[in-house]
């Protein structure tokens, strides 16, 4: 089958088009081994090969087109739904007229998941496209936006597209996202003029033609070759669907029949007030365990102990019970209406009390549970994270921390021991499979809350957290994914002077790239079995991080990463003599001291620093990292001295103008972000800070950029 690809595209000097599908002659898929094409015209680039009919797949040639930027970067154009179905014998030549689908596209919108399987109403087309034994051409144009009774047609200026007379329309059906008819243009002059219209089924009449000048058909038809059009998208209005949401944590959904805390169940009361008054989306906050210490510390939702486990507190014990152990359940109504009634979570009674009674309707409901197809089929699904999970919540509970490198076994993960724990000999297989019976549980509760909102049209919207807990399960698990020795955070900005530290361990990118992000697509599809859109919590950090060392307290002793430092070199080249003391350790002078501490000053050159023959001070040992001072003072009495001696030091440790480039060997360095708001900055001679200030510039708002365009 001989295969002419037709692609309308304007480029840019330097640019080129590839094609990629599912054949050995397509490359399989791998952009990397595409076929080039080759610039026709001002409107078209083109290719054609040839493909036997024994290559074809069963469903046809699935393919799509990439732009190749003249660095070499490649560019997918939006959608996997190009497909051409192997014609039959009669037919020797395909030839394909498409249109490039821009990701930008405001029409995309309207294909994803939320949309097509909740937002929008499924309006079955009464149309029927033609049935000519014999065409000649295929016309292809997506519109996701057609009211009730709607169907798309097409008019133009031949017999065979009806002379532009609205009584002649001819009309589509669809065919997934397409609506597409067959129409035979055989002895016709080319090239034809065309439009895609609105026709009302139900009334049979004509509503309006798409907007913008007609679409020109060039070419001609021989025989024995069939031409197919993706037109893309038809000209009519986007503006037609509108929709508002309500963005809530869980947690304040509390309702009389829950206990003390909202719960997932409560989630179709608000997709009840939600469709009353008209809104489209409710959005949550992270709903993962979190339960790390056992104290309402763990209330914090963006610190899971687990990417994929579900929360406890969010579970309603009434309707894990059921009706055969509800009884069971009678006894606690008091406390769960004085609970109800507080003002204020009491998270930690909450989670006690619910955990608690969790365990007693396990010990009665564990055998029945167990052998359920719908309990087997969910573990089946989910043991890849569910075995460490429940493992690691297990030896949590018995060493009374989630700190795993402070457990006395199993401090490092080993997969296979794991395993044994969940076997028919373990001496703990019924202590641990509780926390499947939990997950299941409330599998079961928010599943049912979403498939509640999709019937009521309205859809879910998850929070994914950027970072995960230092010491949860996923760190025990694959440390090798993670920076362990950074902490992710925030710069400085007008609120928060001193930057943000989360303190969760930066994303090891390389590793994570080596099994194609597992991990990732792992957790993104555990999130789709409830929601049908995601926030991605900073998704910034996706292409740079704001990186801080693991013996910083405060935010602003990080950097970005990835990023370009500063070489060595580019201090003599800009005309600064780089003494690497003074700019990259503390500067620290009996003036500095006066404007930090004041009447302290005294105290600290006794307790904290030590004269340097430099004529300044350095601090001592003990007190040189910014964990250090925090493990100090979090041994003395916490008055508001040691407090500004506390918060003092920290300043002083942060007041440098460089950071070295760990492993560099003294050849590259960062900006400490901020750099004129430092004491440090400020006794510099004029020249010198003029100097720096053009590097600094420079350094942030530059030199990064294309970099982290290509990270992006």
């Amino acid at each position: 089958m001989n295969l002419q690809f037709f692609l309308s595209f304007h480029t840019a000097f330097g640019q080129s088009l590839w094609l990629s599908g599912n054949t050995d002659e397509l490359g399989h898929n791998d952009p990397e081994k595409g076929i080039p094409m080759t610039y026709l015209n001002d409107e078209f680039w083109h290719v054609s090969l040839v493909i036997p009919s024994k290559n074809w797949h069963s469903k046809g040639i699935v393919y799509k087109y990439f732009l190749k930027n003249k660095d070499g970067e490649l560019i997918a154009e939006w959608g996997h739904d190009r497909i051409v179905k192997l014609p039959g014998k009669s037919i020797t030549e395909l030839q394909m007229i498409d249109t490039w689908n821009h990701a930008g596209e405001y029409e995309n919108a309207f294909f994803t998941a939320p949309f097509k399987n909740v937002l929008l109403p499924h309006h079955a087309s009464k149309s029927k496209s033609g049935t000519a034994k014999h065409y000649t051409h295929i016309f292809k144009v997506k519109a996701p936006l057609l009211g009730k009774h709607e169907s798309i047609g097409i008019l133009g200026s031949n017999a065979q597209l009806g002379n532009w007379d609205e009584k002649n329309i001819i009309l589509f059906s669809q065919d997934g996202d397409w609506w597409t008819t067959n129409i035979d243009l055989s002895g016709n002059g080319f090239p034809i003029a065309y439009k895609y219209v609105v026709f009302n089924t139900h009334n049979k009449e004509f509503v309006r033609y798409e907007d913008g000048d007609n679409r020109l058909l060039h070419g001609n038809t021989i025989p024995h070759r069939l031409t197919v059009i993706h037109d893309g998208f038809a000209r009519l209005p986007n503006n037609t669907w509108k929709g508002a949401g309500v963005s809530i944590p869980v947690f304040s959904l509390r309702s009389k029949q829950s206990f003390g805390v909202g719960e997932f169940t409560d989630l179709k009361l608000l997709v009840d007030w939600a469709r009353q008054t008209g809104l489209k989306l409710i959005q949550i906050l992270p709903v993962n365990d979190t339960i790390a210490n056992n104290t309402w510390a763990d209330s914090y939702p963006y610190a899971a102990i687990s990417a994929f486990a579900l929360h406890p507190i969010y579970i309603n014990l009434e309707k894990c019970a059921g009706k055969k152990h509800r009884g069971m359940l009678k006894t606690l109504q008091h406390k769960q209406k004085t609970l109800n009634e507080l003002p204020e979570i009491d998270y930690e009674e909450v989670i006690r009390f619910k955990m608690t009674m969790l365990k007693d309707l396990y010990e009665e409901m564990d055998k029945e549970c167990f052998e359920l197809d719908d309990y087997k089929e969910f573990f089946e699904d989910n043991k890849h994270w569910l075995f460490p999970y429940a493992a690691f919540c297990y030896f949590r509970d018995k060493y009374k921390t989630s700190h795993f490198n402070e457990w006395k076994t199993n401090s490092v993960y080993d997969k296979e021991e794991i395993l044994k724990l969940f076997s028919s000999r373990s001496l703990v297989q019924k202590e641990i499979n509780f926390y499947c019976f939990v997950q299941y549980h409330l599998h079961l509760q928010l599943k049912a809350a979403a498939d509640y909102a999709h019937k009521k049209g309205i859809i879910l919207k998850g929070d994914i957290p950027i970072g995960i807990y230092r010491y949860g399960c996923d760190a025990w698990v694959a440390p090798e994914l993670y920076n362990m020795e950074a902490q992710a955070g925030a710069p400085p900005d007008d609120f928060t002077p001193i930057g943000q530290n989360w303190e969760f361990p930066t994303y090891n990118w390389k590793r994570m790239q080596e099994d194609g992000f597992s991990w990732w697509k792992q957790r993104f599809g555990q999130m789709s079995n409830y929601f049908d859109t995601f926030r991605i919590d900073h998704i910034l950090g996706f292409f740079r991080i704001w990186s801080i060392p693991a013996h910083a307290v405060q935010g602003i002793m990080g950097h970005f990463v990835p990023c370009i430092p500063i070489h060595y070199v580019e201090f003599g080249e800009n005309g600064i003599w780089f003494d690497e003391k003074r700019f990259c350790l503390p500067y620290i002078t009996d003036d500095v001291l006066q404007e930090v501490f004041g009447d302290l000053a005294e105290k600290v050159k006794q307790e904290y620093v030590e004269p340097n023959q430099r004529g300044g001070y350095d601090l001592k040992p003990r007190f040189e990292k910014q964990r250090d001072v925090e493990a100090w003072f979090d041994k003395l009495e916490a008055t508001d001295e040691n407090l500004r001696l506390k918060l003092g030091l920290y300043d002083l440790i942060s007041n440098v103008i460089f950071f070295e480039q760990e492993g560099s060997k003294g050849q590259e360095f960062h900006f400490r972000i901020s750099m004129e708001r430092t004491l440090s900055f400020k006794y510099l001679i004029p020249h010198v800070q003029e100097k720096l200030r053009a590097l600094y510039i420079n350094y942030f708002y530059r030199r990064q950029d294309n970099f982290w365009k290509k990270e992006a």
